[in-house]
């Protein structure tokens, strides 16, 4: 049989397998009886083993290549979710699709739940753009260009805003339907003060080995006792953000600064790395538990608001960053331009109305430090977001940032500031 026919046959076959992984029929099992029953565990292997049989069985040379020419030629979505329906056969093929599948930082591709939390392409950004609901207060990112009425985004991660008494929690989930604490689908929270200054991004799970998890009110999720053992029961603190106070907004534009403390500023260097998460630390996931594909479809009003020039030569404001400590990002300084009367930066045409929420961070650096090597890494815009349209915003961010950690930034930029407008 042509490889090219084994590839299409494989297609249909492995899509049929996925589903039927859900639609398991336990063997001596009817609706009447207790839920309780306890099942002879050789019946459902035997059966899942004869579904997966003709295609389990294939040669590993076979099968590489097999799967090697589907990741290669399924490189957008809706058309990649043929490759993570491949890791979803058996473990035979789950090994190799892993090894195959490289990173976001190698190849730019969004496949796996756990690319949400690695680092973006170096040499390009990897476009997204964020839905507001305003009478949920929820915020889903998708990724892509923003999409007419007749097209679909490939969802990535949803945040619901559950306000406090002296703070604001987002909390930032894999599943726009469940977006609880103590879901498995939780992947990390965004906690403001009262004024809505300073922010912290808290992680689900450790940004690395012998991680601490946060202890004090502010970061705990939920009680020990109300969560599986399998989640994780703890928030790590992976960074911080800080606006300056700008009371009625004498002082311009919004200044904002981002301090990573799981990323070193060491990380913007040409042989610099960032951390890079494989798998989800503790948690139920399996590699087919993606993210659904989901659908859904001026002048300044603001003496603040930020609007694009394309046009524009925009400037950089000085920064502190030692290499030996935590990557500090700042947003880039807009410049005011005299004949549209209002704040300007260079998004490229990623935006089109003016706000006071738009935004582009940049790695600040001391000038001692930078030299002609890295100064043009330092200059690159890391992560901009800006404002499309009613409730619909882009969100474009690149190495060393995650979509997680962008996706929460971006967030904080949707709070209401009180001491800084």
């Amino acid at each position: 049989m042509p490889l090219k026919s084994i590839i299409q046959e494989m297609k249909g076959g492995i899509g049929s397998i996925s589903r039927r992984s859900f639609d398991v029929k336990f063997p001596h099992h009817s609706r009447g009886r207790s839920s309780s029953v306890v099942l002879d565990e050789t019946h459902l292997k035997v059966e899942l083993f004869q579904q997966q049989s003709c295609w389990a069985s294939m040669p590993p040379e076979l099968l590489r290549d097999v799967i090697q020419r589907v990741e290669s030629s399924e490189g957008v979505w809706p058309c990649r979710k043929h490759v993570v329906a491949c890791a979803s056969v058996c473990s035979s093929w789950r090994e190799i699709t892993k090894e195959l599948v490289k990173t976001p930082e190698q190849s730019g591709k969004l496949t796996f739940p756990i690319s949400l939390k690695q680092p973006g392409p170096r040499d390009s950004t990897v476009q997204c753009f964020i839905r507001r609901d305003r009478t949920t207060s929820t915020y889903q990112l998708y990724l892509g260009t923003p999409p007419t009425s007749m097209e679909n985004g490939k969802f990535l991660l949803a945040a619901r805003k559950f306000r406090r008494a002296t703070s604001t929690d987002y909390i930032i989930s894999l599943d726009a339907e469940d977006m609880s604490r103590g879901s498995n689908t939780y992947v990390g929270k965004l906690r403001s003060n009262f004024l809505g200054t300073k922010f912290t991004i808290y992680d689900s799970q450790p940004p690395h080995s012998g991680a601490i998890a946060s202890t004090n009110r502010a970061g705990r999720r939920i009680g020990s006792k109300q969560v599986s053992p399998r989640v994780p029961a703890g928030s790590y603190n992976v960074a911080h953000i800080a606006y300056e106070l700008n009371v009625l907004g004498t002082r311009g534009p919004r200044r904002m600064q981002c301090t990573l403390h799981t990323i070193p500023a060491s990380a913007m260097e040409p042989n610099g790395s960032a951390p890079t998460p494989t798998e989800f630390s503790t948690s139920t996931m399996n590699v087919d538990d993606t993210i659904p594909h989901s659908g859904f479809l001026s002048s300044p009003k603001s003496k603040s608001a930020v609007a694009d020039c394309s046009a524009a030569d925009c400037e950089y404001s000085s920064g502190l960053l030692t290499k030996d400590g935590p990557l500090v990002l700042k947003n880039k300084a807009p410049r005011w331009h005299e004949q549209l009367q209002c704040w300007c930066l260079n998004f490229r045409g990623r935006v089109t109305v003016a706000s006071v929420k738009n935004f582009q961070l940049v790695a600040a650096t001391e000038p001692a430090q930078t030299t002609a090597q890295n100064q043009s890494d330092h200059d690159k815009v890391l992560l901009q977001f800006g404002k499309i349209g009613k409730d619909m915003f882009t969100m474009d961010y690149r190495y060393p940032l995650s979509a997680f950690q962008a996706f929460a930034i971006c967030l904080s930029s949707f709070d209401t500031k009180l001491a800084c407008e």
